[in-house]
């Protein structure tokens, strides 16, 4: 996906209103999973809206795709995260440490 941004939206967890945020975002050629980094770590408000209410929407250019927030656990998995996101958006050299700092976050999508 050559799109610069998604738009992730949670539902909120005192509200229960629509948030939504523009986000870089990763994927592993066609796999059914889109990875984000939160440099803000768990403490990033679209982070705690999704692991209270997982079920969130992503839209990526013109298409919205219903998706299951996760956090990733798995170190694999998690690697390749970094990887994916530091090599789309790392033109500079200047992204590294938040590469490897930030909370990996998993959108999967139907399908997976």
């Amino acid at each position: 996906m050559a799109e610069p941004f998604c738009y992730l939206t949670t539902t909120g967890r005192r509200t229960g209103n629509p948030h939504t945020v523009e986000i870089w975002f990763g994927r592993d050629g066609d796999a059914p999973t889109l990875y984000l980094l939160s440099g803000g770590g768990d403490g990033a408000d679209w982070v705690r809206n999704g692991q209270a209410r997982p079920e969130v929407t992503v839209r990526v250019g013109d298409v919205t795709y219903p998706a299951r927030f996760r956090l990733v656990d798995d170190p694999a998995e998690d690697g390749l995260a970094r990887r994916l996101l530091v090599e789309k958006y790392d033109r500079a050299g200047e992204l590294a440490d938040w590469g490897g700092r930030s909370l990996v976050v998993a959108l999967d999508l139907p399908g997976s």
